[in-house]
């Protein structure tokens, strides 16, 4: 199927593989629905695996507008050294040895409470962020050296769930943290923070937001399944975004497509209707369509994304 022919509009979740870049995915995802316009929310190393959000068609255009506030992940911290990247693919700069109190579960408890919060957190040096309008992983594999500034994350939870010294010490933890947190630095910081050194040794998002992995498709599956096995499988836009939803009557969507304001009327919201809120954003929906987001001004909507043929999937 030639590329940009599929027609089809809707957000997709990917249980990406271990091994493959985002950007890989995206690449896969094309091929698979001979789609070109594809693109993803929320970046994931190649070493991690579990959920990326991916949009296709005009759900590209909504990608951005995720916040996807919060993440869950399984981590495995390996305790003993500290690498380039932070995790198991780089090269290890530092080892130290390991205190005997990190193999005891009530000590890594009483660790692990002690992350939790608002807090700056230095990013890694291997990351995508962008120093002087490069990428810091581009400078970093330069050898040049790179100066990243704190960034405010939060860690909302931080369980155990097992420690393992059977080929070095390790603590798998499942984390709940914020948007842009990088679960590479709490790993070093962990280890520095206990007189030894430590990286990411695996790494799983066990969600993204409202998106969680059992939601999500294999690579494999997306090929098999084909556009119209996807979009059975297909993310409720809505749900996703997490916002209020304005019901468009049939005589409406003229005004809609031309990207008109609308009188704001009521809103569906958590099973109830409420009136629209000053400044709010709000899912325009006409059947299992998403067909744009429009903000409330001065009671009335206004455009400020549209999709003509509507982001498919959503189920009210």
């Amino acid at each position: 199927m030639r590329r940009g022919a599929s027609g089809i509009n809707l957000l997709v979740g990917i249980d990406k593989p271990r091994g493959l870049s985002s950007h890989d995915v995206v690449n896969r995802v094309r091929r698979s629905l001979g789609e070109r316009r594809v693109g993803h929310a929320g970046t994931l190393d190649p070493l991690a695996t579990g959920v990326l959000v991916v949009g296709v068609g005009q759900a590209t255009r909504l990608l951005g507008m995720l916040t996807l506030d919060t993440k869950r992940y399984l981590a495995t911290i390996k305790f003993g050294s500290e690498t380039t990247t932070d995790d198991a693919e780089g090269e290890v700069t530092q080892t130290a040895a390991v205190p005997d109190c990190v193999r005891d579960e009530s000590f890594a408890l009483i660790t692990l409470s002690g992350i939790l919060g608002w807090q700056d957190q230095l990013p890694p040096s291997f990351s995508a962020i962008s120093v002087g309008g490069r990428r810091s992983y581009e400078r970093a594999r330069a050898g040049e050296e790179v100066n990243l500034e704190p960034r405010r994350i939060c860690v909302h939870e931080a369980r155990l769930v097992s420690i393992d010294d059977a080929d070095g010490i390790t603590w798998k933890v499942d984390l709940l943290v914020s948007k842009g947190t990088y679960v590479r630095s709490i790993a070093r910081d962990l280890g520095r923070s206990l007189g030894t050194r430590a990286h990411l040794a695996g790494l799983e998002r066990s969600s993204a937001g409202a998106v969680t992995v059992g939601e999500c498709l294999s690579l494999d599956e997306l090929a098999e399944l084909g556009p119209e096995g996807v979009l059975a499988r297909s993310l409720d836009p809505v749900r996703t975004l997490g916002l209020a939803v304005r019901l468009l009557a049939q005589e409406e969507l003229v005004d809609v497509s031309c990207g008109r304001t609308l009188d704001a009327g009521l809103l569906w919201d958590d099973g109830a209707m409420r009136p629209a809120r000053e400044g709010e954003r709000v899912s325009i929906v006409r059947g299992d369509r998403l067909m744009g987001v429009w903000e409330c001004v001065g009671g009335r909507l206004r455009c400020t994304v549209n999709f003509p043929d509507g982001v498919c999937g959503v189920r009210i």
